[in-house]
Order: C-alpha cells, then structure tokens, then sequence
C-alpha cells in the first residue's frame, strides 16, 4: 500500500486555493494508492469565532460551511479518485440536508463514497457548539488493507479506537488541526493508539495559522510495535510518501498476541 501524507498550509476559508494547493501536493507522488488530508483541509477549523475587533464581527460556523449536495471540496475529492484511481481521505465541514453540521471525515475511493462523522467535538474549542457528534464508527476496505476513520480530538480517547470494538482494523487515519502547543501529547499518543491495537497510526496534521492557533505539523506513520517509519518536517507543507506492509502488520501479530489478551469494553 502506497500512502501519501499531505501536510496542508491551510488557506483560511479560501476552498479554491486548498484544493489547488492539494493538487500541487498530490502531484509530487503520483501513482499512489491513498492520499490522506487534514482535518477540515478546505476551509480551517471551523467553529463561531471572532473575525474582527468588534462584538458585530462574530460569525457563526453554520455561516460559511458548504452544503454536502453542493460542496466544491468533496466534488474535488470525488473527482480525484476517480481520475486518479486512488483514495482519498479527509474531514471537511458540511452541512446536511435537515440543517445540521457534520465534521465529516470522508473516504473517496473511485466508485464509492464512505463517511465518519467526528465523535468526540472539541468542546474546548466550542466545536461541540456548531456541529452534530457521530455515534457510529467506520473501518474502510481499501487494497489490502481496512482503515478505522478517526478525526483530531479522538486520538485523546482509546476505548473509541479500541480493535474490536471499533472493528477489526489494520490502520487508523486521524486527520487534525492540532495546535503546536500540544504536540508531545500527539507525539505520545500517536504512538500510544499504534502500540496497543497492534496497528498503523496514519496521523496527519496541517501547518500554518488560522485565527485561533498555530499548527506545526508533525505528521507521521507509526508502525504495530510503536516505531515511527516517517515523520514530516515541522511547520512544512510537504507531501511524504511512504509503503505499508500488510504482510509485515500480520507477521507483528502473529508473532507477538498482544490483542487476544485485549480488554473487552462496552461504551455506555
């Protein structure tokens, strides 16, 4: 499996100039079989925030977010699975037809289109104040590999990641906007969520600035036992390519049965 990782210097709000900064991105390894975006990777963060320096400056998230049935982005991302023959994945915000918002985390194969809506909202950040939470996970079937869809703030809660209950796994995409001033805990939990399911961790942030925080990157591919086998440059919009291995992930289970001593957990 051929992933590309695409660390996005996210435009605020300016959809035409993400999608063409993503071409341009997706260009410097084509061929591959997955293409990972950050989380709302058209827009930014999008919660109600302060434009400006009056009280009159306030605009709410739900003023800006696209319409599912008529969003450029997702158009974009359809369109490149299929011309590319690849997949594609990341969050944007959209809003459904009976009027509420989803941070959606899409995957876009040529033919089909699969979903998961961010369960745990960042209500430190008032996402929770703007968007619906999801209730359901989603585990992709792409190449040889299935994919558990995560967004940003659920890399802070492992028994909604847990194998099993979640599905049965060979790899997590989180897809975030996660600031700089809390990078060493998604250096720590990266590797965390990879060592105790015994999978891949695709974990792919964004750079730059929007009017809330400051985003330095540090995307990465964890492998089953913990160690990093890529790791962008800080504060970079780049691309970094890098094959996973089914056949090794499968060799690291067999060998060593951490998951057939796994807890069995329930949410309530």
């Amino acid at each position: 499996m051929q992933v590309v990782l695409l660390q996005l210097d996210i435009q605020w709000k300016d959809i035409q100039e993400n999608i063409r900064r993503a071409e341009m991105l997706m260009g410097k390894h084509p061929g591959a079989d997955l293409y990972v975006l950050p989380e709302m990777w058209s827009t930014g963060f999008l919660t109600d925030i302060q434009e400006g320096n009056s009280p009159d400056d306030v605009r709410s998230a739900e003023q800006v977010i696209e319409h599912e049935q008529d969003s450029i982005a997702l158009r974009w991302m359809q369109e490149q699975a299929r011309r590319c023959a690849c997949a594609l994945s990341g969050s944007l915000a959209v809003r459904l037809h009976d009027g509420s918002c989803r941070n959606r985390h899409y995957f876009m194969t040529p033919d089909h289109v699969f979903f998961y809506d961010k369960h745990h909202l960042f209500s430190y950040g008032h996402e929770d104040d703007s968007y619906q939470a999801g209730q359901t996970h989603t585990v992709v079937a792409w190449k040889e590999f299935r994919f558990l869809l995560l967004t940003c703030y659920d890399l802070r809660f492992p028994v909604w990641s847990r194998y099993g209950l979640a599905g049965e796994y060979d790899a997590i995409i989180y897809v975030a906007n996660w600031p700089s001033s809390r990078i060493p805990a998604w250096d720590v939990l990266t590797k965390a969520r990879a060592i105790e399911n015994q999978c891949y961790v695709i974990a792919v942030n964004r750079v730059g600035d929007d009017p809330l925080a400051s985003y330095c990157g540090h995307s990465m591919v964890i492998d089953p036992i913990g160690r990093v086998v890529v790791e962008s440059d800080k504060n970079t919009e780049q691309a970094l390519f890098v094959p996973l291995s089914k056949a090794s992930l499968d060799k690291a289970r067999t060998r060593f049965r951490v998951l057939a001593d796994r807890d069995i957990v329930t949410l309530e």
